[in-house]
């Protein structure tokens, strides 16, 4: 029961039909809050479409977050920039190189991703 009521929360569906067969019962989200077990906070937010929120205090713990990426808040990153970035160059530390990148205009390497400063000659990449 566990597993289907949170799958049905991270799929931001919020009429959740009752699991038994034949049952034409909803289980209410903010009542299936206490069986859920607590990650890194246990708030529980409703999308209910009416406007597009992007920055928000969790309720819960008043941490910072963006609620169109379902993440802690990424300060100077826009939610299509944040979403383009691989899994592993969205912490804070990497968002923070990548805002120095682009500051000291370094590109990356298309075939090792590494970050290279252009000296002197043509833009010519080569991996060594």
């Amino acid at each position: 029961m566990i597993k289907y009521v949170a799958s049905k929360l991270q799929e931001n569906i919020t009429n959740i039909k009752c699991p038994v067969p034949d049952c034409k019962g909803l289980l209410e989200p903010e009542y299936c809050c206490p069986i859920l077990p607590p990650e890194d906070c246990s708030g529980m937010l409703i999308d209910d479409g009416k406007e597009v929120i992007t920055q928000s205090a969790c309720p819960n713990c008043w941490r910072m977050f963006c609620a169109q990426c379902k993440v802690p808040w990424h300060a100077g990153i826009d939610c299509f920039e944040f979403q383009k970035l691989n899994k592993d160059e969205r912490g804070k530390e990497d968002i923070m190189l990548r805002k120095l990148a682009q500051k000291k205009k370094w590109k990356r390497c298309p075939r090792c991703r590494f970050y290279v400063e252009k000296s002197e000659g043509c833009p010519f990449m080569r991996c060594r």
